[in-house]
């Protein structure tokens, strides 16, 4: 009966795979580009019994005076993917409006889309990256929002950011150009926020899961003006943000806090640098993509070298790109992480 009632876009709906959807079991954990540095952290709660602030004032004036904006320009969301979607709820029609993304790219941009009846019209990296800015515009048509994910996952390219605002401009009367900063804190010069300040048609997308270590609290931001961010405020839920989320997020945007994540990416991304090298001289690696956030995706001579690595208990994510199913992406752990994985490469030759 229940499956009599489902729309046909649901019934037919291939739902998100992230990385924790399988049960694997393992020691090193490479796979969902988590950070290696947990924290402590003491929340000491009275007023549960109470509502929580719809947008919690500490956690705004914070983000904004770290994102160097004006809390107006602050929204708060569980996670990214809120903001993803609400922005497809609050300005595509169902049936009727259509969204450009740019593949291989994050999975959740179509996920969103499909589960919201909203037409996807699939454009590629390599035309992001080489097109002109006027065959761009007439590439992506008569869609509502573009996504981009700067720097892309899987891929770990980045668009530069003028190439975002001559694209912005082209599309000032059409578009909103909505790009994901997820992995921006490992390649900060790259930020369109400043683009904000000449656009009212740019939307950016941040989270604390990455680069500020707090994957399980589902916690990101939607950045943009007024002309975007009034009209989510009505399709928002009236209590996004839990109180416990809240003060947490408050602790993690603390200067000092910021000053031990800056730190914790320099580490990274030197274990980075490391990572690459070794991939690179490993006769197992055909290739290796120039990754910018905290992962780097390569593809592999042969895909059962990934079996040998989970049998080991290092678990890293298999992905099919361009067509072939023997590419992997590897998330930038401790150095004591990457050991498992050099050690791994150096038993498989």
């Amino acid at each position: 009966m229940a499956t009599s009632l489902l729309p046909k876009n649901i019934e037919s709906l291939k739902a998100y795979s992230s990385a924790k959807s399988e049960k694997l079991t393992g020691n090193t954990w490479l796979n969902a580009n988590e950070s290696p540095f947990s924290k402590s952290i003491k929340v000491s709660i009275e007023d549960l019994n109470r509502y929580p602030e719809p947008q919690p004032e500490s956690v705004i004036n914070a983000y904004s005076e770290y994102a160097q904006l004006s809390p107006a320009q602050v929204l708060m969301t569980r996670g990214a993917d809120e903001g993803i979607e609400l922005l497809m709820r609050t300005f595509c029609e169902p049936a009727k409006d259509t969204i450009a993304i740019f593949t291989p790219t994050y999975g959740m941009y179509k996920v969103s889309a499909d589960t919201q009846n909203i037409a996807i019209n699939t454009l590629s990296q390599d035309q992001l990256k080489e097109a002109q800015i006027s065959e761009l515009s007439l590439l992506i048509g008569d869609a509502k929002l573009v996504f981009i994910c700067n720097p892309n996952n899987p891929t770990g390219s980045l668009t530069p950011v003028d190439k975002v605002a001559a694209l912005a401009k082209a599309l000032e009367n059409s578009a909103l150009v909505v790009v994901d900063e997820a992995y921006i804190e490992f390649a900060p010069e790259q930020s369109a926020v400043s683009l904000l300040q000449d656009f009212n048609n740019v939307v950016v997308l941040r989270t604390l899961s990455k680069a500020f270590a707090l994957a399980g609290l589902r916690t990101g931001f939607l950045l943009a003006n007024d002309a975007v961010l009034n009209p989510v405020r009505k399709v928002i839920a009236p209590y996004p943000v839990s109180t416990a989320v809240a003060k947490i997020a408050e602790q993690a945007l603390s200067v000092d806090a910021i000053t031990q994540m800056r730190r914790q990416v320099n580490i990274l991304n030197s274990n980075k640098a490391k990572l690459k090298t070794w991939l690179s001289n490993s006769p197992k690696v055909t290739q290796v993509l120039c990754g910018e956030g905290n992962f780097v995706t390569l593809q592999l001579s042969d895909k059962t070298l990934i079996e040998q690595a989970m049998k080991a208990g290092t678990i890293m994510r298999p992905f099919t790109l361009f067509g072939e199913d023997n590419w992997l992406r590897i998330s930038i752990g401790s150095e004591q992480e990457l050991e498992q994985v050099k050690l791994w490469l150096e038993q498989s030759e």
